[in-house]
């Protein structure tokens, strides 16, 4: 759903760019001096995953076209909401400027669209309130499902009205509105499955590592409260250590970025489906100062297009950048919180 800049007026991305800034600042303000350092290797490793999972576009049977993680649910089910979209941002701008995928002007768009919507109202209503009286499989993957599908539609809709506030006569709101929302659909129904089967990893093997786990409240509804059911109950529940399953995720990452993205779909994904669809054309373009300024800077920025080397197609430029891409966000995520203390040492 990585907005291109041509489908937004300078107006409209500038608005966009503010109310992400504003969220961003809420974010930092609400997690900095909180006394969760072990968050931060925790928010670079689930931002590779995150950067990982996107390249890797899924078919929609019968359609044409293909969609790919947005990641901001499973983000938040994680590292809560303002974490969570602390660590988006920070992959999309990776996307954006090591990649180019996604408009340098529509950044601030596709941060709300993707990233505010999926961490805010996918982790801090869905999540939080599905898992306020105690957190069990069925509605971890409840909350999953609810909250992929309703931010989708909610990111698809807000991609048609920013096209439509900028007077993007291509796009005739109705009609891009109709081929957007049902494909988004399909396409959150997938995502909300990818994010259950890995929040129930992490449930099986490190329950705490998810946000807003009690694990009191846990023990107790297996069962007894004293001592020696505590400690049947926490080896039972822990099947890896916290640093384990962190490697896992790490290593998942690695070998999907790497290896599994050779097999993303060759269809367009949701957004460049209803574009066409709307259209008849693949892309709109727009000519001004803005948009060439824009575009200069990220032809310069942009060490691998397209997630791959310079004018070439080769499959190992995909894999490479599958694995600079991972190590970027996790070296973005890790410097910004240590340069900006998001967290504190405990005393």
């Amino acid at each position: 759903m990585h907005m291109a800049d041509a489908l937004i007026t300078p107006a409209v991305a500038g608005g966009m760019y503010a109310c992400s800034g504003a969220a961003m600042c809420y974010s930092v303000k609400k997690i900095k001096g909180l006394e969760e350092p072990e968050k931060i290797p925790v928010m670079g490793v689930m931002g590779a995953f995150v950067f990982a999972a996107q390249m890797i576009n899924f078919t929609i049977p019968g359609t044409g076209s293909s969609g790919h993680l947005c990641g901001g649910v499973l983000m938040s089910a994680v590292l809560g909401p303002e974490a969570g979209f602390l660590t988006m941002i920070g992959v999309l701008l990776v996307q954006c400027l090591l990649f180019a995928d996604g408009g340098l002007l529509a950044l601030g768009a596709n941060i709300w669209n993707m990233a505010f919507y999926g961490c805010f109202i996918g982790g801090l209503l869905i999540w939080k309130c599905t898992m306020k009286r105690g957190m069990s499989r069925k509605k971890v993957i409840a909350a999953s499902f609810v909250g992929c599908i309703l931010t989708l539609q909610l990111g698809a809709f807000s991609v048609v009205l920013e096209t439509m506030i900028s007077g993007v006569t291509q796009l005739p709101p109705g009609i891009f509105l109709a081929a957007m929302q049902p494909i988004h659909l399909a396409i959150g129904l997938v995502e909300g499955g990818i994010t259950a089967a890995v929040l129930l990893f992490l449930y099986e093997m490190r329950p705490e590592l998810l946000w807003g786990y009690n694990g009191r409240t846990a023990m107790e509804k297996a069962g007894g409260s004293g001592e020696r059911e505590q400690t049947a109950y926490r080896k039972k529940a822990a099947r890896l250590s916290a640093w384990q399953t962190v490697g896992v995720l790490a290593v998942s990452a690695l070998v999907i970025g790497g290896l599994l993205s050779q097999a993303a779909s060759a269809y367009p994904d949701g957004l460049e489906w209803s574009i066409e669809r709307t259209t008849g054309r693949e892309e709109i373009s727009a000519s001004g100062d803005i948009y060439e300024a824009a575009a200069d800077v990220q032809e310069a920025a942009a060490l691998f297009p397209d997630y791959g080397f310079r004018e070439s197609g080769s499959a190992v430029g995909t894999s490479f950048s599958g694995v600079i891409g991972g190590i970027t966000v996790i070296g973005l995520c890790v410097i910004c919180c240590y340069a900006l203390r998001f967290f504190r040492k405990r005393r």
